[in-house]
């Protein structure tokens, strides 16, 4: 049980991995892509829909599986952008934060905690993690610059197929694009050589003129491990006046990997 408390308090930082309010609208629906658009303009359109934005906050339910046991809650979610990610179960049994240089997260039902680098979170996905990478990842961007590389484009189930001209030696990826939107329906990150699949899938809504996602599901797979992470967005807001409380208490043990 205590490996799956680990995997579970994982899944949560990742998932920090977010005088304005409105009510989500219902999940957006996809139009027609275009065959003739190029890859340039599909990764151009892209970072046009980027939501603009301080801060945004609201409650998230979590599941998380490690095909083994199943855990699911309700936390309060919020997020400076480019700065910190935080969330909290209620009454702070858990709370957790994401910023630049470290996660950190507690558990008071264990008396334990973590904190260290992104190191985990990179062993955890099969993948190299970075603060950039979970913030775009959670509001539905590319989780890599799509500006830096050339890319060819397809379309494949009515979505806009994006792969680096230029393989990497290290890792495989491909991007799917709406054609609506241009934001992110589906990502993948794989390590074929070593058993490691990361894939990131999306459905999205608008709240105060911004598209932000509605529900994603991370599905991580390394050798014949398999771990799945479930996120649905509720009752969202952005630039509220937030604070981002955060004291691991005395006398916990601290988690070490």
């Amino acid at each position: 049980m205590h490996r799956i408390s680990s995997l579970f308090m994982g899944g949560l930082a990742l998932l920090l991995l977010f005088s304005m309010s409105c009510k989500s609208t219902k999940p957006l629906t996809s139009g027609e892509a275009n065959p003739a658009l190029s890859a340039r303009k599909i990764i151009q359109r892209h970072y046009q829909t980027e939501a603009n934005f301080k801060t945004l906050s609201g409650k998230l339910k979590i599941n998380f599986s490690d095909g083994e046991q199943s855990q699911g809650v309700s936390v309060s979610f919020r997020m400076k952008k480019d700065e910190v990610i935080w969330i909290s179960a209620p009454v702070g049994v858990v709370k957790a934060r994401v910023t630049p240089e470290s996660v950190s997260f507690y558990n008071r039902l264990q008396n334990e905690y973590f904190d260290g680098d992104f190191q985990y979170l990179s062993k955890l996905l099969g993948t190299e993690v970075d603060f950039n990478l979970v913030q775009n990842l959670l509001l539905g961007n590319a989780v890599l610059d799509l500006r830096k590389e050339r890319y060819s484009n397809t379309i494949e189930n009515n979505t806009y197929g994006l792969k680096p001209k230029t393989a990497n030696q290290l890792y495989k990826i491909l991007f799917f694009l709406n054609p609506d939107n241009f934001k992110i329906a589906k990502q993948q990150i794989s390590q074929p050589e070593q058993g490691q699949f990361l894939t990131i899938d999306y459905k999205y809504q608008t709240v105060a003129d911004r598209i932000i996602p509605d529900r994603i599901n991370v599905l991580a797979e390394k050798g014949n491990l398999t771990n799945t992470i479930d996120l649905e967005y509720r009752n969202m807001e952005f630039n509220r006046n937030l604070n981002f409380p955060y004291k691991i208490p005395k006398g916990f043990k601290r988690i070490v990997l």
